[in-house]
């Protein structure tokens, strides 16, 4: 069992820009109108230099951690994704494909932990920085290697997890990204928050986890006080938590296939 606080979050998806607009969008959760025209975070804080070097992905990664991160901190980095450099991949293969030769920058910037990579570059940051490759509960497997930091002697560690729309042609087998989305937490050592986990009881609520790999909370609107009611839209987990987070939700269940993880809201 983990007790921890987040005493701040930002967000970005395509028009979904600021904590009033994340609110509405809990109460009705939905795919955003702007997300057809695949925008970005304005980086203004940063030299053109800089932000012509960054992905989608780097800029979504980059614009919603930015805020959290004081001027000269050093602050350690959990990233996690799943399918991380999804377009600047596809690109390479396109080039393989037609015999192109690769750009060398384009490759070093497409691996897995190039965003949390360019992070560190643009902070002028040189503490830890931890990149996961994950999947439905990938989540609750940054929230444990924070932990872990926080455990080590660092007073806060920053946690972002984001996902892009992928390339036409693997929407067949991307099915866990409705759109693009970054989410960073800024987590503390605390008591606001507890997370625990679970084996399924039985293979029959192992088979009913994968089929789902639902969150009891999260598919339904939730209140302070647990009342709930359907939610139409099917969430990836990080954007789950950010519906908890900004309806107040005081507990629920993440059901992993494997992992049943448990959260409450302790204050």
């Amino acid at each position: 069992m983990l007790k921890f606080s987040i005493p701040q979050w930002h967000a970005w998806a395509p028009g979904i820009e600021n904590v009033e607009a994340w609110r509405r969008w809990a109460e009705a959760p939905c795919i955003p109108p702007a997300a057809t025209s695949a925008p970005t975070p304005d980086l203004g804080f940063l030299p053109a230099m800089q932000r012509r070097r960054l992905s989608a992905l780097a800029r979504m990664v980059v614009g919603s951690a930015w805020p959290l991160a004081q001027k000269g901190e050093a602050l350690p980095m959990v990233y996690a994704s799943h399918h991380g450099e999804t377009s600047r991949g596809f690109e390479l293969l396109q080039n393989l494909a037609k015999d192109e030769p690769l750009s060398p920058t384009a490759f070093s910037l497409s691996v897995h932990n190039a965003c949390a990579g360019m992070w560190s570059i643009l902070r002028h940051d040189t503490t830890e920085t931890v990149a996961l490759s994950v999947q439905g509960d990938g989540l609750e497997s940054a929230i444990v290697e924070a932990a872990l930091l926080l455990d080590a002697g660092h007073p806060a560690v920053l946690v972002v997890l984001a996902e892009e729309t992928p390339p036409v042609p693997y929407t067949e087998w991307i099915a866990d990204v409705p759109f693009s989305y970054a989410l960073a937490l800024r987590v503390t050592a605390g008591q606001d928050y507890e997370l625990a986990f679970s084996r399924p009881d039985t293979v029959a609520d192992t088979d009913a986890a994968a089929a789902t790999d639902t969150d009891a909370g999260a598919d339904a609107s939730a209140d302070p006080a647990g009342a709930a009611t359907q939610a139409p839209l099917a969430l990836p987990n990080p954007l789950n938590l950010l519906r908890h987070l900004t309806l107040g939700t005081q507990a629920w269940t993440h059901a992993h296939p494997r992992r049943h993880w448990h959260w409450r809201h302790l204050s």
